[in-house]
């Protein structure tokens, strides 16, 4: 699927500025602050200078909270975008009750505690942030992540991503029967967003970070329908033109 761009020449802004460019420059502009942000209930507060938050917004993290003051930005991280920022790029620090946690298995274990199945999501997540790829929520489209190439304000998402977990989280999957596929994919399919299904498989054994990460694999598979009217061969005889017309592809109502 080629990109769809929302508006004259932002093929050409996203290639002048690539997500991986962003990434590097929020990074190092984080660190060099020393940035920070604390634990509230099933979320982050992170607090920035103002061009760290223009940053953040660049790489899509997060949420701009509304604040009176100016020379300081609040953003309300994901726990799954904030452990990515702390683990995987190393540039916030995480507090809780105004003790900063330095210890990564810690705040790995307190996130656990917040969110069920984190382990399985924040695997998913990084999974294709570590890719470039953007990442925003799919709640308005009943699926746990949409996936975007570039920037939201220059492309649309190309992906709508399912995270299903494996059996050692109960199995609890939402394609169990082919009802619950064909209704995600007809849906995918009338806002133009390919289905894809990441199985995160593995288990966390013990309390180590690095093993329990290690441990988990994912399986990337994405799901289409399937449309008999552009796979069929060229037919030249009459009967098969007649036979043809018979055969509609699969349409939205």
């Amino acid at each position: 699927m080629a990109p769809r761009w929302k508006w004259k020449g932002a093929e050409a802004k996203a290639l002048a500025e690539p997500v991986s460019t962003t990434i590097s420059e929020l990074r190092s502009s984080l660190i060099r602050s020393e940035a920070s942000g604390f634990l509230s209930s099933c979320s982050i507060l992170l607090v920035v200078e103002p061009e760290q938050a223009e940053l953040l917004d660049n790489g899509c993290f997060g949420r701009p909270i509304v604040s009176a003051e100016k020379d300081k930005r609040w953003f309300q991280l994901s726990l799954e975008e904030a452990f990515f920022l702390f683990h995987n790029l190393k540039c916030i620090k995480i507090s809780i009750q105004d003790r900063f946690l330095d210890n990564e298995t810690e705040v790995w274990r307190i996130m656990k505690s917040k969110k069920a199945n984190f382990p399985v999501y924040y695997k998913a997540y990084s999974h294709l942030r570590s890719k470039n790829w953007i990442l925003r929520s799919g709640l308005q489209y009943g699926v746990d992540f949409v996936a975007y190439r570039h920037h939201p304000s220059l492309v649309h998402s190309e992906y709508a991503v399912l995270v299903q977990p494996g059996d050692g989280y109960g199995g609890n999957f939402r394609l169990r029967v082919w009802s619950d596929i064909h209704c995600a994919v007809r849906l995918c399919g009338s806002v133009a967003k390919t289905l894809l299904v990441l199985y995160v498989n593995g288990d966390c054994k013990g309390e180590d970070l690095s093993s329990c990460l290690e441990n988990y694999t994912v399986e990337e598979q994405t799901i289409t329908r399937w449309s008999p009217e552009q796979s069929r061969e060229n037919e030249t005889s009459d009967q098969s033109r007649v036979n043809a017309r018979t055969i509609k592809p699969l349409t939205s109502s």
